[in-house]
Formats: C-alpha cells, sequence, structure tokens
C-alpha cells in the first residue's frame, strides 16, 4: 500500500498540520504583544495586528492551501507567519528531484513559514520553517536562523544556544550537524558570505521513529518561540541613525537574493501551485542595492 494511502499516516498528518497551526497562533500573539510594548521610536502609532487570508492550491480547494499571517506594524515593519497544507501530484520533471517521487508523483506537505523584518536596524531580522512532507516516503525539515544588519555578540550567542538546548535534549549530534548545515545552506555564494549569523537547518529527517521526528520539531518551533521576541524586546526601544537605517536596507537587499536565487522553499512553492504572494512573503517591505 503507498504511504500516502495508510491510515497512520493520515494520523500523521492530522497531528503535524495541527501543531503548525497551534505554533502560528502562539507566534502571533506573542508578536502581537511586542507591538503593545513599544516605548521607542515609531510608539506614538498605532500597534499592528495580523490580517489572515486564506488561499487555496491552484485555485481549488481540492488541493488544499493555506492561511497568510501577515502584520505591518510599528516594531514588525513587515512580518508573515504563514501555515499551509497542500496535495496532490509534482510536475514530472520536479518530482525527479523530490525523495520518493520519482516512484509515486503524489505528495502531501504541511509546515509553517516566518520571515520578519523590523523597523530598529538594532532588531535583528529572522527567519523560521518546519514542515512535515509526505511522497514514498516522509520527513520533517525546517529550522531558524538569525540576520541582522548590525549583529550583537549576545544575542547571536542566545539564539544558538536556545536551539543547541532543543537539539540536545535529542540529540547530542545534532547541533553541530545542522549548525553546519545552516551556516552552508544560508551561505550567498556569488556575495561570498553568509546571509546572517546563522542557527540550524535540517532537511530529509527520518529516525524510523515518527514521534520522536515529530516531538524534534516541536521543540524547535518552541526554541524560536522562546527567544526571538527576548531578543526584540532588548533592542526596539533602542534610538537608531539614518545611516544605521541606510545600512540595514542594503543588508536586505542581500536577503532578498539569496530567497530569490538559492532558497528550496521559494522553489518548491512555486512548482506545485503554491500562492505567489505568500511564497514571497519573504521578500523585505523596502530594500537597496549599492
Amino acid at each position: 500500500m503507498p504511504l500516502l494511502d495508510q491510515d497512520i499516516t493520515k494520523g500523521h498528518q492530522k497531528q503535524a498540520a495541527a501543531w503548525f497551526e497551534d505554533l502560528r497562533n502562539q507566534i502571533c500573539s506573542a508578536f502581537e504583544k511586542l507591538e503593545d510594548e513599544l516605548a521607542g521610536t515609531n510608539s506614538d502609532q498605532e500597534p499592528g495586528r495580523f490580517q489572515r487570508t486564506a488561499w487555496s492550491r491552484n485555485d481549488d480547494p481540492k488541493n488544499g492551501g493555506g492561511v497568510m499571517s501577515v502584520m505591518k506594524g510599528r516594531v514588525f515593519e513587515k512580518v508573515g507567519v504563514n501555515i499551509s497544507t497542500v496535495y496532490g501530484e509534482f510536475p514530472p520533471e520536479f518530482a525527479k528531484s523530490m525523495p520518493g517521487a520519482d516512484k509515486d508523483p503524489r505528495f502531501w506537505a504541511s509546515g509553517i513559514s516566518l520571515v520578519a523584518h523590523m523597523h530598529n536596524p538594532l532588531v535583528p531580522a529572522v527567519h523560521m520553517n518546519t514542515r512535515h512532507i509526505i511522497t514514498a516516503r516522509d520527513w520533517f525539515g525546517g529550522g531558524g536562523d538569525l540576520n541582522a544588519a548590525f549583529p550583537n555578540t549576545q544575542d547571536t550567542a542566545d539564539f544558538h544556544d536556545s536551539y543547541k538546548q532543543a537539539c540536545d535534549k535529542h540529540d547530542p549530534d545534532y547541533y553541530p550537524k545542522y549548525k553546519k548545515w545552516c551556516d552552508e545552506y544560508f551561505y550567498i555564494k556569488h556575495r561570498n558570505r553568509p546571509r546572517g549569523e546563522g542557527g540550524i537547518f535540517y532537511d530529509q529527517l527520518n529516525s524510523g521513529d515518527w514521534a520522536k521526528d515529530f516531538a524534534f520539531t516541536q521543540d524547535v518551533g518552541r526554541a524560536f518561540l522562546n527567544i526571538y521576541p527576548d531578543l526584540v524586546r532588548r533592542h526596539m526601544n533602542e534610538s537608531w541613525t539614518e545611516e544605521q537605517r541606510d545600512e540595514l536596507l542594503y543588508y536586505r537587499g542581500l536577503y532578498a537574493e539569496f530567497n530569490l536565487v538559492y532558497d528550496r522553499g521559494t522553489t518548491f512553492g512555486l512548482k506545485t501551485g503554491g500562492n505567489v504572494d505568500a511564497i514571497l512573503m519573504s521578500l523585505p517591505p523596502e530594500a537597496k542595492w549599492r
């Protein structure tokens, strides 16, 4: 019986999709709280709130879909926390590059994807995603990485420590392995430089114990939620200069280059009939190139 047809797999699908939705709700709540707490620049403006927009894959609900949650506020210049659950068949050419799809082009994929671009240049931007994909095989993937225009040693250390604790809880080999993978993956080859301060990245995780791998993926999401709002609070009330803001916009240009040229998630979304606005949510609201 093909993997997608198994009852136990369908149960896994429901659990994973429900978790991604719950994590989305927790993160959106935490970010709106930050909007309420701002006391520095922009505090005379109204706090931002997430606007949610549902979409269907290929404009057909039978193919699944997702919900975009986007906020343009006074702390978060633009933040998207998107969830999706899509299914169908991979296009023949794309199927060749997906594990298990060469045997059966059908797929099911669910996940959460987050990118935050901040008004204050001293508050680091961030990316996080986790996902579960099922073809003739099944696996988890995801991670999170910090992207500061002005890196802060303590912020970087604390961000990494949060993920290290999550990894060490499951396997002492995970953190060094997934940190290295993140450093190599989020590298802008044509600029010969990393995109940011790193974090962790993992893909095709299938240890043979679905519950164990799912628990790890959940802890990756919790690790992000445990540390990133704290980093925002450290700096969101600090003053900045126009020169710093200018440097932020140039840095965002590098971020955009990576996402458009190298990012697998962008390619996956576009190749599988995802919502273009949701896929390109990661792009900054404003950027510059020298």
